[in-house]
C-alpha cells in the first residue's frame, strides 16, 4: 500500500507540477550539443564522411596492411582525400567498395612515386601556381612547361607566340601603341612564366654589380640594380638559364679605366675581353653558345666601342644599348636592343615632374634646347633659331629664359619636343617628352627606335629626315589637328612603358628591356629546333 502511494504522488508531480515546455526545450538544447560535439570527434570531415563514407573492416583484416594504407599519401588529384588518421574499414558485405577504395590507394602510391622522381618540377610548380600570369593554362601544361630543358622551353613559347590568342580588350595594355598587341601580350606572358636568368658573380666593384642610378647613362645602373634585385626571373642554377648576364656598368667601366683626354678606349676594350675570357675558361656556358645567349647593357656613348677587341662579345652576344646606331655594324636589328636613355636627376624621385598640360594650354609649336654637339643640333639651329615665333630652338636654354620658364614647363607648353641627335644617335629628350606628354619629334636617321619589335612609333611621334630640317614647319602643321590629338593621348597610355619603379610593375621600363631581350633570344631559334 504504501508504494502505491507513493508512486501516485510522483506521478501526480509529473502531471500538474513539472513545466513540460521548459523540459522538452533543455532536452532539445542537449541533444543538439550531443550530435555537435559528436561530429565535432568523428575521423573524417562530415563532407567527406557523407560522399565518401568509410566502410567498416573486417576483424580478420592484417593490422599491417591497414597501417600501410593509412600512410599512404593522399593524391591533389581526388577531390575528397581519406583522412590519414582514420581507420579504414570494410563491411564483410561491401567488397565492391573496398575493391573502389584499394584502387584509389592504387592511384595514389603510383602518383607518391611519380612526385619522388619528379622533385625539381615540383619545386617550380609552386613558383609557377603562386605567380603565373598564364592563368587559362591547366595545371598539367604547367607542369609539363616546367619540365622543359631551358633550349625546349623557348621552342615551345616561340610556337605559342606564332598562335597568339586574340586580344580585343585588355585594361593593362592600350591597343594603338603596339604592332600586335595579342603577340606582344601572349610573348610578356610567356617570359614571366618561362624566362629564368643567370647572372654571374665575377667581376669586382665599382664596374660590376655597382649600379649607377644618377645621370643620362642611368638606364644600365636602374636595369642592373632592379635584374639583380629580381626574385622571379633570376636563378642561381646555370643549367636552368636561358640567358646569362654579363653585370658590368659602361659608365662606370668609363670612370674607372679611361685616362682623361687620352681619346684612348683600349684600355676599356681589353678589360672587357679579359673579363669574358676569364668567364670562358672558368665556366662551359660562353663557349657551348660562342656567347649567343649572354646579354650585357650599356648606356654610355662608349659602350659599343668597348666590346671591339673580343670578336665574339662584338658579334654574337646580345647588347642592349643606348647608342643603337645602325651604321656603324656594331648594333644589329633583330638581334640587338636599343636602350632608352633616361635622365634620372633624383634616384629617390625619378618620376619627379611627370606629367603634362593639355593641348589649348600649348601654345609653343616645336622646342629644342641643349649643347650643339654632332652634325644635326647646328643644322636645326641654322634654320630655326629666332626664325619664327612658334619654334622656339636654343643652344643650352639661357638664363634670362628659364628665369621666365623652366626647361620642364617649355616641354610641357609645347605641342612637338625636337630630339635632334648629339655625337650619337640617341637622345634623353624622347623619354623626356613622354613624360611631360610631348609628341616627340626624332631626327637621327640610323637610330634604332626602343622596343620597335613591339611598338607603333607612329602612333605617338614623329620621325623627320635630317635632310628635311628645312621644311620642319611645314611638316608639323600638316599634320591635322585630330591627328595630332590623338597622338598627344597616345603619348599619356605610353608613359607606363617608359618608367622605372623602385619595385617593378608590369610593362613598365625594366619589363619592357626584359622583354626586348627575351625576344630577341627567341630570335636565334632555327626552324629545325622548334619542330
Amino acid at each position: 500500500m504504501k508504494i502505491r502511494k507513493f508512486l501516485r504522488k510522483i506521478i501526480a508531480i509529473l502531471l500538474f507540477r513539472i513545466d513540460w515546455k521548459k523540459l522538452v526545450f533543455i532536452g532539445a538544447i542537449l541533444t543538439v550539443f550531443r550530435i555537435m560535439f559528436q561530429i565535432s570527434t568523428l575521423p573524417y570531415p562530415l563532407t567527406e564522411w557523407i560522399l565518401f563514407p568509410p566502410s567498416d573492416i573486417s576483424s580478420s583484416r592484417n593490422l599491417n596492411d591497414e597501417k600501410n594504407l593509412r600512410e599512404l599519401p593522399a593524391s591533389q588529384d581526388i577531390r575528397f582525400n581519406l583522412s590519414q588518421h582514420a581507420p579504414l574499414v570494410v563491411s564483410l558485405n561491401s567488397t565492391a567498395r573496398l575493391s573502389e577504395t584499394q584502387q584509389v590507394l592504387e592511384r595514389r602510391e603510383q602518383v607518391s612515386r611519380q612526385r619522388k622522381s619528379r622533385k625539381h618540377v615540383n619545386a617550380v610548380d609552386k613558383v609557377i601556381f603562386s605567380s603565373s600570369p598564364v592563368r587559362n593554362m591547366s595545371n598539367h601544361m604547367l607542369r609539363y612547361i616546367a619540365s622543359l630543358t631551358p633550349d625546349e622551353a623557348l621552342a615551345y613559347a616561340k610556337q605559342e607566340i606564332e598562335n597568339a590568342p586574340l586580344v580585343t580588350d585588355d585594361q593593362d595594355l592600350y591597343t594603338p601603341l603596339f604592332r600586335n598587341v595579342s603577340v606582344f601580350k601572349r610573348s610578356y606572358e610567356l617570359m614571366e612564366l618561362i624566362l629564368k636568368v643567370y647572372i654571374y658573380k665575377e667581376g669586382k666593384r665599382p664596374i660590376f654589380h655597382q649600379p649607377y642610378l644618377r645621370g643620362i647613362y642611368s638606364s644600365e645602373g636602374w636595369f642592373m640594380k632592379l635584374m639583380e634585385d629580381s626574385r622571379q626571373f633570376v636563378t642561381r642554377d646555370p643549367q636552368k638559364a636561358h640567358l646569362f648576364y654579363l653585370p658590368y656598368s659602361a659608365r662606370q667601366l668609363q670612370k674607372a679605366r679611361y685616362v682623361v683626354n687620352s681619346h684612348d678606349l683600349k684600355p676599356l676594350s681589353v678589360f672587357l675581353r679579359n673579363y669574358v675570357n676569364m668567364l670562358a675558361s672558368k665556366y662551359p656556358f660562353w663557349n657551348r653558345t660562342r656567347g649567343s645567349d649572354h646579354f650585357l647593357v650599356a648606356c654610355h656613348d662608349w659602350g659599343p666601342y668597348t666590346l671591339k677587341d673580343h670578336e665574339e662579345l662584338s658579334r654574337n652576344t646580345i647588347k642592349a644599348l643606348c647608342n643603337a646606331d645602325t651604321s656603324e655594324g656594331i648594333f644589329v636589328a633583330g638581334k640587338d636592343v636599343s636602350l632608352p636613355e633616361t635622365t634620372i636627376r633624383n634616384p629617390r624621385r625619378p618620376l619627379r615632374n611627370l606629367g603634362g598640360k593639355r593641348v589649348s594650354q600649348r601654345p609653343i609649336l616645336a622646342f629644342f634646347a641643349g649643347n650643339m654637339h654632332g652634325p644635326v643640333r647646328p643644322k636645326l639651329l641654322k634654320y630655326w633659331r629666332d626664325k619664327d615665333e612658334s619654334i622656339r630652338i636654343y643652344g643650352p636654354l639661357p638664363h634670362r629664359v628659364s628665369k621666365v620658364m623652366s626647361y620642364p614647363e617649355h616641354m610641357k607648353s609645347s605641342k612637338y619636343c625636337l630630339c635632334p641627335m648629339g655625337y650619337e644617335v640617341n637622345s634623353p629628350r624622347i623619354v623626356e617628352a613622354i613624360y611631360y606628354e610631348c609628341v616627340p619629334v626624332i631626327i637621327a636617321d640610323n637610330f634604332a627606335l626602343p622596343f620597335s619589335e613591339v611598338l607603333n612609333w607612329t602612333a605617338f611621334s614623329v620621325v623627320v629626315s635630317e635632310k628635311d630640317i628645312p621644311r620642319l614647319k611645314e611638316i608639323l602643321l600638316s599634320i591635322p589637328l585630330r591627328r595630332y590629338q590623338v597622338m598627344q593621348n597616345n603619348v599619356k597610355m605610353l608613359q607606363k612603358h617608359f618608367i622605372w619603379n623602385s619595385k617593378p610593375t608590369r610593362y613598365d621600363l625594366f619589363h619592357m628591356i626584359l622583354h626586348s631581350i627575351w625576344v630577341s633570344r627567341l630570335n636565334q631559334l632555327q626552324v629545325s629546333q622548334i619542330s
